[in-house]
């Protein structure tokens, strides 16, 4: 089933863009929390999307982890879909992800989330942490913020490291879902 998602996957978003094989990039997935939670993951296909602007990339990372099942331990491989961009500016650590009624709750106590008081749609929307305040106002502009308003996924998450920039899943993903996904990164890139 999964391979049979990963190729449908494949095929949907090379219709949808122009894509070529990348050969081997060290992307340093590793620096990013999103993939923390793994024991293992790798990166099965990586795609570069020529857009005209910055080359932006579609991965298909394969993950390993362990959950319980039935009172015992199981091993757990998934296939997931993520986008990539480089951004022209150093953003410092940012994560991005729709807010749920328990941050709005939590932040009441703990305010560490950024707002944007220019863009209280965006702010009331999603959920901003980011490691250096300054940096993060300085460069989530109401361009780049525009571009995450437009995204018609409900549940992923944006990372940012320094110049690197990821969205995705930790579920795997439906094909017309990882276009989305190639259609932020590609307007990240124009950015």
């Amino acid at each position: 089933m999964d391979t049979e998602r990963y190729q449908l996957t494949y095929d949907e978003l090379r219709s949808k863009f122009n894509m070529q094989l990348t050969g081997h990039i060290n992307f340093h997935l590793e620096d990013f929390d999103a993939f923390k939670p793994y024991l293992d993951f790798s990166v099965l296909g990586s795609y570069v999307i020529k857009n005209g602007y910055s080359d932006c990339y579609m991965l298909f990372i394969d993950t390993h982890t362990k959950k319980t099942q039935d009172k015992q331990i199981a091993d757990v491989y998934e296939y997931q879909t993520w986008g990539l961009a480089y951004l022209k500016y150093d953003f410092g650590r940012v994560k991005i992800r729709p807010e749920t009624m328990v941050d709005k709750i939590s932040e009441l106590i703990h305010p560490i989330e950024l707002d944007f008081k220019d863009d209280k749609a965006f702010s009331d929307t999603f959920y901003v942490l980011v490691d250096d305040r300054d940096k993060a106002n300085a460069h989530i502009n109401r361009n780049f913020r525009n571009a995450v308003m437009d995204i018609r996924e409900d549940d992923f998450v944006i990372e940012i490291v320094n110049h690197t920039l990821i969205i995705g899943s930790r579920k795997p993903i439906s094909p017309e879902r990882a276009v989305y996904l190639g259609e932020f990164v590609c307007k990240i890139a124009a950015l």
